[in-house]
């Protein structure tokens, strides 16, 4: 099973390069959003895929007395869910802006620094 995640977290990987070598905004958005889920499967499938009874402690025992599920994987997915969708809400609104300013997402025709029809700088001094 954990080949399968595996193979699966590299064709996440490999889509979401693809999107942010793009030069449409929405598609390197895209792009990011698949890169965050990519590391979390990616973090999920180094916490190891067990059907392991949860890790809680008897309450006659001191430790656990046989294997247990790895909470902490877990909980560094949820948190990175957290941020991963704020980076990306944030992205989104930042593309918008973008895209009312300038009136294109092309990342080619966005030449705010470096008009067009003005002349070159000069090359040396």
């Amino acid at each position: 099973m954990e080949a399968w995640f595996s193979l699966l977290v590299s064709i996440f990987f490999t889509v979401a390069v693809y999107l942010l070598l793009s030069k449409f905004i929405i598609r390197v958005l895209l792009g990011v959003a698949i890169l965050g889920n990519a590391v979390n499967l990616l973090i999920f499938t180094g916490g190891r895929l067990t059907r392991a009874v949860p890790p809680v402690i008897a309450e006659d025992a001191d430790v656990l007395t046989g294997p247990a599920a790895n909470a902490l994987p877990q909980a560094l997915i949820l948190t990175a869910i957290v941020i991963s969708f704020s980076f990306f809400a944030f992205l989104l609104v930042l593309a918008w802006r973008a895209y009312d300013e300038l009136a294109t997402d092309n990342t080619d025709e966005m030449r705010v620094a470096e008009p067009v029809n003005e002349p070159a700088p000069p090359l040396g001094y």
